[in-house]
């Protein structure tokens, strides 16, 4: 939690000070020096130390091409953009637009030839804005408040009437949850993420939650969620997937996760499920 606070409020406390500090801040945040970003710019260290400081205004083509180099987010672009002076170049539109409907016809398509393995996509607030049927199967039993429209994948996942009492190793994936959230956290100003991090952070865990290994190790190649599902223990790691140099806010902040069977009894049983 302290790692959170203090990345994210390098960002707060540069708004309204110029690009500048706003730079300096992304900068430091991946611990480049101004040297290591000039060479990467095509720029000079000079020079952007003067943009740092408010000596230099930058153009907008070297906004971008800055922060193209920090890997800033796409959403955080448009507002240094704006801090520079610039207008925005980057729209955010609405999922169910007309205009991004060739796109969330690929995503269902995607998950749904993914089954029967889960698989959903998220958006930057872990809503979730489609999934499969193997996730439909994980979710059996879940209480319907859960699940209504717009239903949030970290609350379904850690709510003590969620998924949380069914996953074996709850401690482990857990943290490995909650530091993902912390990650993003550091890097978009969000009060929607925030307090969804505080909400899920402050549910209870059982002082016997699930931790232990498995009775049998398995080398596991990650991390895996182990989830019981009726009667048995099924195994599987994720993979989470963007798209490439977005050009729209929406389509940057939407994620793809996958949910890769740990072991050969978790194929063989999802596969039993569609034959």
């Amino acid at each position: 939690m302290t790692m959170v606070a203090a990345e994210a409020s390098v960002s707060t406390a540069t708004d309204g000070k110029g690009v500048g500090p706003l730079l300096r801040a992304w900068r430091e945040r991946r611990r480049l020096s101004q040297l290591e970003l000039a060479l990467r710019a095509d720029s000079s260290a000079r020079h952007i130390s003067f943009v740092e400081t408010g000596r230099s205004r930058p153009s907008e083509e070297m906004v971008l091409r800055l922060a193209e180099h920090l890997d800033v987010p796409v959403r955080e672009r448009n507002a240094l953009l704006l801090a520079a002076g610039y207008a925005p170049r980057y729209p955010e539109t609405p999922l169910d637009d007309p205009a991004l409907d060739a796109l969330r016809d690929g995503m269902e398509r995607l998950i749904q030839g993914y089954e029967p393995y889960p698989a959903l996509v998220v958006d930057a607030g872990y809503t979730v804005v489609a999934a499969n049927r193997g996730i439909a199967m994980l979710l059996e039993g879940v209480p319907e408040e859960l699940l209504r429209p717009a239903p949030n994948a970290m609350r379904l996942t850690l709510h003590p009437e969620g998924l949380a009492p069914r996953i074996r190793n709850l401690r482990e994936w857990r943290g490995h949850l909650l530091a993902q959230m912390e990650r993003q956290l550091a890097l978009h100003r969000s009060d929607q993420l925030r307090a969804l991090y505080e909400e899920v952070t402050a549910y209870p865990v059982p002082e016997d939650a699930p931790g232990e290994e498995p009775d049998e190790p398995v080398p596991y190649f990650a991390l895996p969620m182990r989830i019981e599902h009726e009667g048995r223990v099924l195994s599987f790691v994720s993979s989470i997937s963007t798209f490439n140099t977005p050009m729209d806010i929406t389509v940057a902040e939407l994620a793809i996760e996958t949910f890769l069977p740990a072991d050969a009894a978790t194929t063989k049983y999802l596969h039993t499920l569609v034959g």
